[in-house]
């Protein structure tokens, strides 16, 4: 399979890209909570939780930046698949609604959140993530079940889980291979403008897809690119 790794500004590299040669957008974005941030939160037997993330969380994500981009990249029949959380889905509504025949969001239900130590409120168990498509749009749904708008798995453990660096928002394969197999077909080219540590990356080459991944931090650049390198050792 094709495989391209970009270590730069995502703004910058989408412009490298072809125009409708993207068949799928997956991509995880920075959800800019760490500015909501209360400070350390103990739990018995775990890491403490904090919102603040890190340094990439705090630049400000702005929707509308990636509205013409990704239109022009994208296939007509394509699919954009877009991680986000409650501050920000108004915006990506606000910005792409108007410029794609559907607008819908899809849940991820984390079946093992972080545990709440003061029963004061509901647990972040949910995630969103925006789902864009105009008409004639391809789809590879294999039953009903498959069709809803709804996914449940655990968050990364484990072995799956990079221990360095350790990526706080690192996306469970099971997830993104779900995402990848109902939107695209073998032989497709996925792009992950925001790839983290390469998930997205490692499941499309799991289920025979091309990918395109674009990454800023260096250090997870670094992780993202070794560990897609030994998925295609794997693959050969």
């Amino acid at each position: 399979m094709k495989i391209k790794l970009k270590n730069e500004d995502c703004l910058k590299a989408i412009k490298e890209i072809e125009d409708h040669y993207v068949d799928l957008i997956l991509t995880d974005p920075p959800y800019n909570i760490a500015k909501y941030s209360t400070g350390n939160i103990s739990l018995p037997g775990r890491s403490a939780v904090n919102n603040d993330l890190g340094e990439w969380d705090l630049g400000e994500i702005n929707p509308k930046d990636f509205v013409s981009e990704f239109k022009r990249i994208i296939k007509p029949d394509g699919n954009i698949f877009i991680f986000t959380s409650y501050n920000l889905i108004g915006k990506w509504h606000e910005a792409f609604d108007p410029e794609f025949d559907t607008f819908q969001y899809f849940i991820w239900h984390k079946t093992n959140p972080m545990p709440k130590i003061y029963k004061n409120g509901f647990l972040n168990s949910c995630e969103m993530i925006v789902c864009l498509w105009n008409k004639k749009h391809k789809w590879n749904f294999s039953n009903q079940n498959n069709m809803h708008n709804y996914f449940e798995c655990p968050i990364c453990m484990g072995k799956e889980r990079i221990k360095s660096p350790k990526h706080p928002s690192q996306k469970p394969l099971k997830l993104l291979k779900h995402l990848i197999e109902v939107s695209s077909y073998e032989g497709d080219v996925i792009f992950d403008p925001f790839m983290g540590v390469g998930s997205t990356g490692v499941a499309a080459l799991q289920l025979n897809r091309n990918f395109i991944g674009v990454e800023i931090d260096p250090v997870f650049f670094d992780a993202a690119q070794k560990r897609i390198a030994e998925e295609q050792i794997n693959e050969d």
